[in-house]
């Protein structure tokens, strides 16, 4: 196959990738991007923010501050969570933008270079052309592979904080915690302070017991053993459910209550778009990758 042609269809990749990623991105769409993150300890609302306009710094002079006094548990899981979460959302944000746009321009203009070329239009400008593809296949890659990396971190290890709604965390039956030795205790406890454990990541959303499910609303008509959670139902020093929580004493489970049989797939739309945007930014940057390589090759022996 001709290098040229290479090029081609490398940009034309980008392009028709690009066009998908500005379709379903979870920020551009505005599935996600705003949140009110809480001080549980203190239940103080800390900062109410979009993603792109969030202010960083204030974390940052709150965790600086609180260096001094705080236990390091407390002081990783609260301000300097809060101050990592603020960093890679906004981060991710600007990335999204940047990436999805400017791959979009490269995608655009290397493949109506290839196309004239191709057609024997401006044969003498291929070197030019080649140059273009290698610059700006670097540069598409460069921030393709930024928003990759953000994009996972976000995916991974966040989730949506806005009004304090948290989506407690539960394992396919709804089980949030288990009976051992006459105590319940919380499935997905970490460690002390850690209360982000207890909750729903972006990545989890995907999975059924956080959508519609016949089969678990089935299962959760007849069952005594649902109680209504919150981020006070695990004790954070040693996992165990509080006392406050009551349950029949024949329950060796407890089941988050708040599954409803009206749910719809909102969250799993949210987890499908994260996880598109990341697999298809992952596709562009190989074909940047190409781009760059063939726009080299045409620089080096301009014959498309």
């Amino acid at each position: 196959m001709r290098k040229g042609l290479i090029f081609f269809c490398c940009a034309c990749a980008i392009l028709l990738f690009t066009i998908i990623n500005l379709s379903v991105g979870p920020i551009i769409s505005g599935k996600v991007g705003h949140d009110t993150n809480y001080d549980i300890f203190f239940e103080t609302p800390l900062d109410e923010y979009y993603w792109g306009t969030a202010n960083c710094e204030y974390y940052k002079d709150e965790y600086d501050e609180a260096k001094s006094t705080a236990p390091d548990d407390y002081l990783k899981y609260t301000w300097g969570w809060y101050k990592d979460e603020c960093i890679r959302k906004k981060a991710m944000h600007d990335m999204e933008y940047t990436s999805f746009i400017f791959n979009a321009v490269i995608g655009y203009v290397c493949a109506t270079l290839g196309l004239l070329h191709l057609f024997d239009v401006k044969k003498e400008f291929v070197p030019k052309t080649g140059l273009i593809g290698l610059g700006c296949g670097i540069v598409g890659f460069v921030f393709s592979f930024v928003y990759v990396i953000l994009n996972g971190l976000v995916y991974t290890t966040y989730y949506d904080s806005d009004g304090g709604n948290f989506i407690f965390k539960r394992d396919s039956d709804g089980v949030f915690a288990e009976k051992k030795g006459g105590q319940f205790e919380c499935i997905y406890f970490d460690t002390q302070y850690n209360y982000h454990a207890l909750i729903a990541k972006y990545s989890d959303l995907i999975q059924k017991q956080y959508n519609y499910d016949k089969d678990l609303v089935e299962s959760f008509e007849n069952n005594n053993c649902k109680v209504t959670v919150g981020l006070r139902t695990c004790d954070l020093t040693n996992g165990k459910v509080r006392s406050s929580v009551s349950a029949p004493s024949t329950c060796n489970k407890l089941y988050v209550g708040d599954y409803d049989e009206q749910i719809g797939i909102t969250n799993k739309d949210i987890s499908d778009r994260f996880l598109t945007s990341l697999i298809l930014s992952l596709f562009i940057c190989l074909a940047n990758i190409g781009l760059a390589i063939f726009g080299f090759l045409l620089f080096r022996t301009p014959e498309f």
